[in-house]
């Protein structure tokens, strides 16, 4: 029995589409905060069970008669530590045996404000004596969309990124990694760095989006303060902005910059190029 959390999800509705693929849709539950939410889930076989991070009491049932449970991290940044405890408390008294969790790269290293959450977790997994896989996700392709969509009518990206190169790849990438390790042998206490198999930088991707759209796009790179105020008046929230201007400080540094390989190992194919997701993005 294979449970998925954030199951209505971008990434957790593309690991549900790949388990179905390889195992029964009975031995798959949708451990999800709204269950009408999943109601096509339901209506293909899989069994859909209420999981709300912050209420635990809902938790331990829903992780019942598990095998394996992929907890991928919770979305609300600050708030997932504690999150992702009970959900591990609750999977430990369950009797889940192996957690499978979505984490960053080099968490435990990582100059990311957003590396903290994941290290604190990924501590916690050590902790409970289960066993783990650990999936440290590189930066997903499609944060890029907004930006390219407006690329084309400014003519400009613009980030503080510098020259810092980006190992990204696509949710369908990382998804796909998550089923092979669910749904495979070997994987028992292994810690997985996942990237795409070329680094780019936001000047590769300014080009990128000159080639496929036919107009001159350049990247801008700018002070962090300009950075932050660039994203808001772009509707991005104060919050997300702030993180987004992290992220970037952390480019710079080579934080997202390795390409290990571990990822195209494991889904056994080449991941999905940049160029991919600027064409998807431009074509609406």
């Amino acid at each position: 029995m294979i449970i998925v959390t954030g199951a209505t999800g971008q990434l957790g509705r593309l690991v549900i589409d790949g388990l179905l693929e390889k195992v029964p849709a009975d031995q798959v539950v949708a451990a999800v905060r709204s269950p009408e939410k999943a109601a096509d889930l339901a209506a293909r076989g899989v069994q859909v069970r209420e999981a709300d991070y912050d209420r635990p009491e809902t938790l331990r049932p829903a992780f019942e008669g598990g095998t394996r449970l992929l907890l991928i991290s919770g979305s609300e940044v600050g708030r997932r530590v504690p999150q992702h405890a009970a959900a591990i408390q609750a999977a430990q008294g369950a009797g889940v045996p192996h957690i499978v969790y979505t984490s960053a790269p080099h968490a435990d290293t990582s100059v990311l404000g957003l590396a903290a959450e994941h290290k604190a977790t990924e501590e916690i997994i050590r902790e409970t004596g289960l066993t783990y896989t650990l999936l440290r996700n590189n930066w997903y392709s499609e944060i890029y969309v907004p930006a390219i969509t407006q690329a084309v009518e400014t003519g400009a990206v613009i980030g503080g990124a510098g020259d810092g190169r980006i190992g990204s790849a696509t949710r369908a990438d990382y998804a796909a990694a998550a089923v092979a390790v669910l749904t495979g042998t070997g994987h028992d206490n292994r810690i997985y760095e996942l990237a795409g198999d070329v680094a780019w930088t936001l000047g590769d991707l300014a080009g990128e989006i000159s080639r496929a759209s036919g107009k001159e796009v350049v990247y801008r790179n700018v002070p962090a303060e300009e950075h932050r105020a660039a994203l808001v008046a772009a509707g991005v929230p104060d919050a997300f902005a702030d993180v987004l201007v992290d992220v970037d400080r952390g480019i710079a540094a080579g934080a997202l910059a390795d390409t290990p390989g571990d990822l195209k190992a494991l889904i056994g194919r080449p991941t999905t190029p940049i160029a991919d997701t600027v064409a998807a993005a431009l074509a609406g």
